[in-house]
């Protein structure tokens, strides 16, 4: 295979790893990279479903003790059984609503104006969390209560608005309602889990009809990229928010937001693509 498309799928991979789990939007940096690399065909779509899958599979790497003994304690572990209600409970308005609004979000908010400003305005409220007290009452993801787990699944459900970012959505909304600053990120490292997985099904399905083995190396290399990256970043995230704010992320987003209104004024990325 063309040695330069293989790099272009590694580059890819890493930018999906780097940021699907920072409070950065992978969808606004993967539109950005795939357009400056003329990489956001059709047969790109199916490319990030499946570096995104390869992101989600390190998370699952990470915490496969947690993972493993959440499953295998269903039957008879009240802890697990909580836990696993619990990520239900988080997943289910996203789910709901994307189904219901995906096809409207697309058609009216997945242009440059509204995703600079989902940066932008995402920005003002890490700042704002983050001048807040943070009272914390949840010191680890074991100990939330259902109905904490369902206020955090509607500020994710909030990031389907392009460029709002999952998991700064998700960690924000964390902090806001009492987690820890550990326990907000890793709840949204677990809650990455089923949301991903039925994004990148439902993303499989409908793009089924572009699957084709012969681009077998090139996902292989992409994925192989975006896991690692993924990896690296969940546990450096991890290490940085126990001594650190996310402040410095919301500087970066504004900053992002004003570039994708630069990029579209001058024709430089085709934000149209996503």
């Amino acid at each position: 295979m063309d040695m330069l498309l293989l790099a272009k799928a590694a580059i890819l991979g890493i930018v999906e790893g780097l940021t699907e789990f920072l409070p950065v939007s992978s969808t606004g940096h993967l539109i950005v990279a795939g357009s400056l690399l003329n990489f956001n065909d059709e047969k790109g779509k199916v490319f990030e479903i499946a570096i995104q899958f390869a992101a989600i599979l390190a998370v699952c790497w990470e915490y496969r003790v947690k993972v493993i003994t959440v499953v295998g304690g269903l039957s008879h572990d009240p802890k697990a059984r909580r836990f696993a209600s619990n990520l239900l409970i988080a997943f289910l308005p996203a789910a709901f609503l994307g189904l219901l609004l995906a096809s409207s979000i697309k058609a009216y908010l997945f242009s440059p104006v509204p995703v600079a400003l989902a940066f932008i305005l995402g920005a003002f409220v890490i700042l704002w969390i983050e001048r807040r007290r943070h009272p914390v009452t949840v010191h680890r993801v074991d100990d939330m209560t259902w109905q904490t787990a369902l206020k955090i699944g509607f500020c994710q459900a909030v990031a389907l608005i392009p460029g709002t970012s999952r998991s700064g959505a998700t960690i924000m909304g964390g902090l806001y309602f009492g987690l820890s600053r550990t326990a907000a990120t890793e709840f949204s490292f677990f809650l990455a889990i089923p949301t991903l997985f039925a994004a990148t099904l439902h993303e499989l399905v409908k793009y089924r009809q572009l699957l084709h083995g012969a681009d077998f190396e090139l996902f292989a290399v992409g994925s192989l990229f975006s896991f690692v990256a993924a990896f690296v970043t969940v546990r450096a995230l991890l290490r940085y928010v126990s001594r650190h704010s996310f402040t410095p992320f919301a500087g970066y987003r504004i900053l992002f937001g004003v570039m994708v209104l630069i990029t579209d004024a001058m024709g430089w990325v085709e934000w149209s693509a996503g």
